[in-house]
């Protein structure tokens, strides 16, 4: 790769403000496709459930080598559902981590059931599995591992310890369809896993969607029952269930996009490796770039650098009109939704340095190369006025 430096006179175009996330780009490529699917769509009127969804579960399930696919209307009914399925309510205990999305506990915190947060590996931000054991109980009913920003957590240790104590995984892989963890898909190693299609993940539809990834037909079934209130003949309800049904557009959109997602994992992966070329080209060492650890395969819906001065090069950015995201500024265990867990300030200290240090640049697949060399080159200039 050719990296480029502030004398390159092509960088003035890359240089004029750009998206985070370039979906209408995205959507510019495909736009024929799509359209021609949901023209389909509209002219059969089945737009709740119906072929289009039977369709894209099955195309999932095989991509992605599970036995069940269960679509719903979110990744966070998702969660939800696959605590439902494992009747977890009141007074029941679930593990995760403090340092993600909120419906990860959110979902928990709603069936009346206690997350129980565990903190992160410093270098992976996801869950540090040696620290799980001691957070077991006699309640303990779930085990619900994140696989953030697309690197999936270390699920070996995870699994071995879960099974020996016979508790069931839940994995959040809201943000990390395609990632895989010693050649398995994230999603398929415990229980069930669950999957977000909000627009912005890297399999994202014109709306919300979700889906949960099961290995029992029984688990399968009772998602199947659960997500339309509770049945599986009009009128007749076997348990109380909830409306969390994939529109059939939804699915139809979905079925053209994931015929593209092989190709815009692989231009993340190569946006990925660029952003750690052009830091090293810098010689930026203040900034902590993603890891990949052996045996993992990160499909990087972010890419998160760690700063100590992250508020102050995020603002120097966007005075360049480069954007970025923070993912996320405050653990869950310190938000005002959770105080009632009795959680403090330093119980869960990598989570916490994150929250200060984490800094999402643009990764999105139609992100030119030019603009990956603008976003370094102001984060070198950055760090050498600090110098």
């Amino acid at each position: 790769m050719s990296t480029a430096t502030s004398n390159n006179p092509d960088l003035g175009i890359a240089a004029k403000p750009f998206p985070f996330l370039n979906l209408q780009a995205q959507f510019a490529g495909i736009r024929q496709e799509v359209m021609e699917a949901v023209e389909q769509v509209l002219s059969t009127q089945q737009l709740i459930l119906g072929p289009e969804v039977a369709a894209f579960e099955a195309e999932v399930a095989s991509k992605l080598g599970c036995e069940f696919a269960i679509s719903c209307a979110s990744g966070t009914d998702a969660l939800l559902l696959a605590l439902m399925a494992l009747e977890i309510g009141q007074g029941d205990e679930v593990i995760t981590t403090p340092f993600t999305f909120v419906a990860t506990a959110g979902s928990i915190a709603r069936l009346g059931a206690r997350p129980v947060f565990v903190d992160i590996d410093a270098e992976t931000f996801n869950i540090d599995p040696e620290k799980i054991e001691a957070a077991i109980t006699s309640r303990t009913k779930a085990i619900m591992p994140v696989h953030l920003f697309g690197l999936s957590a270390e699920m070996d240790p995870i699994l071995s310890l879960a099974r020996s104590r016979n508790i069931p995984v839940i994995e959040d892989s809201a943000q990390s369809i395609g990632a895989r963890y010693h050649g398995a898909q994230s999603g398929t190693l415990g229980e069930m896993g669950c999957l977000s299609f909000f627009p912005s993940k890297n399999l994202g539809g014109a709306g919300d969607g979700g889906m949960i990834l099961a290995k029992d037909a029984q688990v399968a079934g009772r998602l199947k029952k659960l997500r339309v209130h509770g049945s599986t003949r009009k009128y007749e309800y076997e348990l109380v269930g909830i409306n969390s049904r994939l529109d059939s557009l939804q699915a139809a959109i979905l079925r053209v996009k994931l015929r593209h997602l092989d190709e815009w994992t692989e231009a993340r992966r190569q946006n990925a490796q660029r952003y750690r070329e052009l830091f090293r080209h810098f010689d930026i060492s203040e900034v902590k770039v993603p890891v990949e650890p052996e045996g993992h395969f990160h499909v990087y819906n972010q890419f998160v650098i760690g700063t100590q001065q992250r508020d102050a090069l995020r603002e120097h950015l966007r005075q360049g009109g480069i954007p970025t995201e923070t993912y996320y500024p405050s653990p869950l265990h310190l938000q005002q939704a959770f105080a009632d867990l009795g959680y403090n300030a330093g119980d869960f200290p990598n989570a916490e340095a994150a929250s200060l240090e984490v800094l999402a640049l643009p990764i999105c697949p139609e992100l030119k190369p030019e603009q990956q060399e603008v976003v370094v080159q102001s984060i070198s200039d950055f760090y050498r006025g600090q110098r």
